[in-house]
C-alpha cells in the first residue's frame, strides 16, 4: 500500500492525471467505445483518448448532452475523432440496439471503457425488471461486452492489436450485502440499502472482469480484461444522497480527487504500455491495487457469469 500521492511501481500516484498517465503514448489507429462519456470522468476519459489521437465513440443515454461534450472535444483537440451513439445501460433493448449498429457498421474495436454508472438511487426497477443499480452497473455492461466481443476479436487478429476492456468499479466494492451479490433476492424491496446495492453491482464489475479475463485467456484471444477504482471524486454520482453529497463538494478541493485524477486510471489501463499483457487484475491510482477476498472468488465470479447470462437470455 502507498501513501495518498505518493508513486507506486508504475511511477505514478493518486495526484497523477489522465494526461500526465498517457503522455507520450500514440493511440492512433485504436478505436475505444467509452459508455457514460458525457458526464463526471467519463468526459474526460473520452478527451484524453482522443488527445492521444484514438477514435472515441461515446456511448451515452443523453445524445444532447453528448453532442455538447463531442463539441467542446473537437474544439480543444483539433482534428479528433468523437462520435455520439445513443446507449441506455438500463435497457436492453437498447444494449442490443446499440450492439446491433456498432457492429454492422464496420467500425473496429479495440478498447471497451465501460465506465457509465449510477449510485446509492432509491429502490427501482430497470425496464426489464432487475434492481437498477444492478441493471445498470452490472448487467448492462455484461451484455454490451458479450455482444461486442466478436468485433474485438477480430479487430484484435486483423490488426495484430491487442484489444482491452476496462471495468470502472470502485472501492465501495468492499461494501457490498454481506452475501456478496444476492442471487435470490435481487429485487428485494424491502431489505433494499442504496449503499450495498451500489456495492454490490461494484463488486459484479470486479467479479465479471476476472471470468472474462480468465474465458479470454483459456480461449487464448489477445484481449485483456481488467477493473478499477477511480478514487473518490467529486462528481455528482452522489445526488441522490443530499446530504453526505453536500459535505463531498465543501470538502471534496481539499482532500478528493480532481476530474483529471479520477480519469487517470481509466486512460492508465487502457492505453499504457505497461498493462498490455495484465489481464485480471484490479487497479487503483494507476498501480495494481488489492482488491477484496470476495472479488477474487473464483466461483462466485463464475456463479455470476451464468447468473447474468440467464438473466440477459431470459429478456
Amino acid at each position: 500500500m502507498w501513501f495518498f500521492g505518493s508513486k507506486g511501481a508504475s511511477g505514478f500516484s493518486s495526484r497523477s492525471t489522465a494526461e500526465e498517465v498517457t503522455h507520450g503514448v500514440d493511440g492512433t489507429g485504436l478505436t475505444a467505445v467509452v459508455t457514460g462519456a458525457s458526464s463526471g470522468i467519463g468526459v474526460e476519459t473520452a478527451r484524453v483518448l482522443a488527445l492521444r489521437g484514438v477514435h472515441v465513440v461515446m456511448a451515452v443515454r443523453n445524445t444532447g448532452s453528448g453532442a455538447k461534450v463531442q463539441e467542446d472535444i473537437i474544439n480543444q483537440v483539433p482534428g479528433a475523432k468523437v462520435e455520439v451513439m445513443e446507449l441506455d445501460l438500463s435497457s436492453m433493448e437498447s444494449v442490443r440496439k446499440f450492439a446491433s449498429e456498432y457492429n454492422s457498421s464496420g467500425r473496429p474495436l479495440n478498447l471497451l471503457i465501460n465506465n457509465a454508472g449510477i449510485m446509492a438511487c432509491p429502490f427501482m426497477l430497470s425496464k426489464d425488471n432487475i434492481e437498477l443499480q444492478f441493471a445498470t452497473n452490472h448487467l448492462g455492461h455484461f451484455l454490451l461486452t458479450n455482444l461486442l466481443l466478436d468485433t474485438m476479436k477480430n479487430t484484435s487478429r486483423e490488426s495484430k492489436r491487442g484489444g482491452r476492456i476496462v471495468n470502472v468499479s470502485s472501492a465501495a466494492h468492499r461494501y457490498p450485502y454481506k452475501e456478496g451479490i444476492r442471487f435470490d433476492t435481487i429485487n428485494d424491496k424491502s431489505s433494499y440499502n442504496t449503499m450495498l446495492a451500489y456495492g454490490q453491482s461494484k463488486l459484479s464489475n470486479v467479479l465479471h472482469a476476472n471470468e472474462l479475463a480468465k474465458q479470454l485467456k483459456e480461449d487464448r484471444v489477445n484481449i485483456t480484461a481488467n477493473s478499477l477504482h477511480p478514487g473518490v471524486i467529486t462528481t455528482n454520482l452522489m445526488r441522490h444522497h443530499s446530504f453526505i453529497n453536500g459535505i463531498v463538494q465543501a470538502v471534496g478541493k481539499y482532500v478528493l480527487k480532481s476530474v483529471p485524477q479520477g480519469a487517470a486510471t481509466t486512460c492508465y489501463v487502457a492505453l499504457h504500455p505497461q498493462v498490455a499483457e495484465v489481464t485480471g487484475e484490479y487497479f487503483q491510482d494507476s498501480n495494481i491495487g488489492k482488491p477484496t477476498s470476495l472479488a477474487k472468488d473464483s466461483d462466485l465470479a463464475k456463479k455470476l457469469w451464468d447468473f447474468s447470462m440467464n438473466l440477459t437470455k431470459s429478456r
